[in-house]
């Protein structure tokens, strides 16, 4: 009962779709429909050109995923399995929210609320990896497969070292390598279209050089 009512809580809290309700009252712009289609805060900055709005709804979707895991740490008992299935189920309702026809985000914002209470190492470790790749392609996309790819292996690799910085602490290493895997490869599954949209274009590019 208690890991339906974690799904539950997560589910609800991470469909709230953030960029969809603002740019819509806001600017009077269907997200779904404009630029990349994606619910989230690149895609509504790439389309207002607000830095502002693109960092409060990067804010309020990180929330979204800090306050599913914050709330199950407070009201039930402690234990690492109630907060990773919130942060896990909110990232799904980002991703695939049913008030917007289960269209939805990448889920990086909303997992990076979430994580930055159960595991902030993997939050670092994310963040320098990207900036690395980032700093060396200048490509967001490309940036951030290559950060869940490398992340995953780094978790794999040094599970009991990420273990000691997880609060609350899981029972098993696997535990946390099954939690950190669902999570990344959930945002990987969402990066798919845009990577291969990427890549057919650079070809384009390519061929016509």
């Amino acid at each position: 009962m208690l890991y339906i009512l974690s799904a539950t809580v997560g589910y609800l809290l991470g469909s709230f779709p953030t960029a969809y309700i603002l740019l819509k009252r806001a600017k009077s712009i269907d997200i779904t429909r404009a630029g990349t289609g994606n619910v989230g805060a690149m895609n509504a900055f790439e389309i207002t050109n607000s830095t502002s709005i693109g960092l409060f709804i990067f804010l309020i979707d990180a929330l979204k995923g800090l306050l599913s895991v914050y709330l199950m740490i407070l009201i039930l008992p402690l234990n690492f399995v109630y907060p990773s299935i919130a942060l896990l189920f909110a990232v799904l309702g980002h991703c695939y929210s049913p008030w917007i026809s289960f269209k939805g985000g990448r889920g990086l914002s909303t997992a990076t609320g979430g994580l930055l209470l159960l595991s902030p190492l993997l939050v670092f470790l994310w963040v320098v990896i990207w900036a690395l790749f980032y700093l060396f392609k200048r490509e967001i996309i490309i940036s951030n497969v290559f950060a869940i790819v490398f992340s995953m292996i780094f978790i794999y690799s040094f599970s009991g070292f990420f273990f000691r910085f997880t609060f609350p602490r899981p029972e098993t290493l696997s535990t946390f390598d099954i939690f950190a895997s669902a999570i990344l490869i959930l945002i990987m599954i969402k990066h798919f279209e845009p990577l291969q949209s990427l890549i057919n274009q650079n070809k384009a590019i390519s061929e016509n050089d």
